[in-house]
């Protein structure tokens, strides 16, 4: 599920809804930051940088946000879920107080991994509260990678063995996309919309049945629609189509999601 499918209390409602009518058994769910926040949490990174003002305010902004949807989702405020929420905050200011570091990559991936840290802690207390049990996987334990901040790639083998040793004896598991981690365990991301490249390494890891990205379009168009008019769906695709429509800049599918799905002819949906 991308942002914009989780970008508010009732989005929130709808996926569980989804769920309810697709199942739940053997399903592993990959989420994105909720709305825009990626894109606050970069605007929080540039203001540390530039040091033009205190990011405080930034970050008390981005945490009413989340709030908001918590009070939303949970009629009498869900104290312990708020603290949660309060605390991924008071570990970013801890964070940008105490960092060293000069690398703007390196601070990104550290800051940006709390958009999905929020969204999937928050739409699992949801489900849980909703009497739907399911498992909290921080994907930075499974996705393995080298130390290329922002657009790392992957160890597979390790990668591998870790989502698998993971997620067994688990039948319903919530992780985030577009994270991981490093040999040294500091976060790392796999470049921008990488959430659905999330979903294909834990479908390729897991042999999965299929993988499912839920969009608010109807699918995979001939043609950009803010382009062109009565562009028409594309019913079925081949792999090699879709990875060629990806490369030369169809943003509906990540170019990188293809690959693994297509070494072991997993359907994509």
């Amino acid at each position: 599920f991308g942002g914009a499918s989780v970008k508010d209390a009732s989005g929130v409602k709808n996926l569980l809804s989804v769920l309810e009518k697709v199942g739940y058994k053997d399903t592993l769910v990959v989420v994105s930051a909720m709305a825009k926040t990626t894109n606050a949490l970069e605007n929080i990174i540039e203001v540390y940088f530039d040091n033009k003002q205190s990011i405080n305010q930034n970050l008390l902004e981005l945490e009413e946000f989340h709030l908001k949807i918590v009070d939303e989702l949970f009629e009498n405020r869900a104290t312990k879920l708020s603290q949660l929420v309060h605390n991924y905050f008071e570990e970013l200011k801890t964070f940008f107080k105490k960092n060293k570091a000069k690398n703007y990559s390196f601070v990104y991936d550290q800051v940006v991994c709390y958009g999905e840290l929020l969204s999937t802690t928050i739409i699992h207390h949801y489900f849980e509260s909703q009497g739907q049990k399911s498992f909290w996987l921080d994907a930075r334990e499974c996705i393995k990678t080298d130390d290329y901040y922002r657009s790392a790639n992957l160890n597979w083998e390790q990668t591998q063995s870790s989502i698998n040793s993971k997620v067994k004896g688990h039948q319903f598991i919530i992780t985030q996309g577009f994270i991981g981690s490093n040999s040294n365990n500091f976060t790392t991301t796999l470049g921008r919309e990488g959430s659905d490249y999330s979903a294909a390494i834990f479908a390729y890891a897991l042999n999965a049945e299929s993988v499912t990205i839920w969009k608010d379009v109807p699918g995979v168009l001939n043609g950009d629609p803010r382009v062109f008019k009565n562009t028409e769906l594309l019913h079925q695709i081949s792999y090699r189509e879709a990875i060629e429509l990806a490369f030369y800049g169809a943003s509906v599918i990540h170019p990188k999601t293809l690959q693994p799905l297509q070494r072991k002819e997993i359907p994509l949906y």
